[in-house]
């Protein structure tokens, strides 16, 4: 056993300790945070003790599972993950990925703090991700061996997880029933996107943008998991309006928005059939 599956094989002992089975992974993203309270009877698990998971440098990403149950669902919730603008490589989170594969995870759900391309999706909406695309093209099986490397990405963001993921929070009724749903482009960061940029992401057909979330649904769909994914729209894209961008725009913007989608994203995770 090389050291990569040795530390997979210690973080999912540590994860599985006690005979927890998680069957649904939340990865939290920045801004969604307070999701991490929804978990009822929590037991906290710093990455720092899964030698699998990635050390943080990100402000909003605390780097810790909080293992439990979320209605029905024994569920295993990351706050936090690696950025490939951290390093130039997109493998951040494959460690992570495949001990929630391991542990007997079923179904990823991913979040983001995403720029807008519409304005029918102002500051403060949430939508679900239908696709990708990888402006970046970068992966993280790079260097990976063996004819499981070519995955295919059709549906890669599962179409039954969003038809109830729409309809969890349609239950919801008034202002938090509504979601968005539309396609989401990768960059790799760090720096915002031009203004150019930005319109070629219009013409290719994207409603949002982002610096996160499309290796981690790569590394998924190499491992069999299932993905649903939600963004958390924090501004509008460069170029879009007179807001000036930053990382902690972002982060306040998404403190505004967080209780509504907070509460979706619970509805969500709730109604789930891993």
């Amino acid at each position: 056993m090389n050291a990569a599956e040795t530390a997979i094989d210690t973080s999912t002992k540590r994860l599985c300790a006690g005979g927890r089975r998680p069957a649904v992974a939340v990865l939290l993203g920045s801004g969604w945070g307070p999701f991490a309270q929804a978990v009822q009877g929590a037991e906290v698990v710093p990455y720092a003790e899964l030698p699998a998971f990635p050390r943080l440098a990100v402000g909003g990403h605390a780097g810790e599972v909080r293992l439990g149950r979320i209605g029905r669902h024994e569920v295993a919730v990351l706050a936090g993950r690696k950025h490939a603008y951290e390093t130039g490589t997109a493998d951040g989170m494959k460690g992570a990925v495949r001990t929630l594969a391991r542990a007997g995870v079923k179904v990823l759900v991913q979040t983001n703090a995403a720029g807008s391309l519409t304005h029918a999706l102002p500051p403060g909406s949430t939508m679900l991700v239908s696709d990708h695309v990888n402006l970046a093209q970068a992966s993280p099986l790079f260097g990976e061996a063996g004819d499981e490397r070519f995955v295919s990405m059709v549906d890669a963001y599962d179409p039954a997880l969003r038809a109830a993921a729409h309809a969890a929070v349609a239950r919801l009724g008034g202002e938090r029933a509504s979601i968005g749903e539309g396609v989401y482009a990768w960059f790799m960061g760090p720096q915002f996107e031009t203004p150019a940029e930005i319109r070629m992401l219009q013409l290719l057909g994207a409603q949002a943008v982002g610096m996160s979330t499309v290796p981690e649904t790569i590394l998924a769909r190499h491992a069999g998991l299932r993905v649903l994914a939600v963004s958390l729209l924090t501004n509008m894209a460069a170029g879009l309006s007179g807001e000036q961008l930053s990382h902690a725009h972002t982060l306040a913007t998404a403190a505004k928005a967080s209780e509504r989608a907070v509460a979706q994203l619970t509805a969500i995770v709730e109604g789930m059939e891993p």
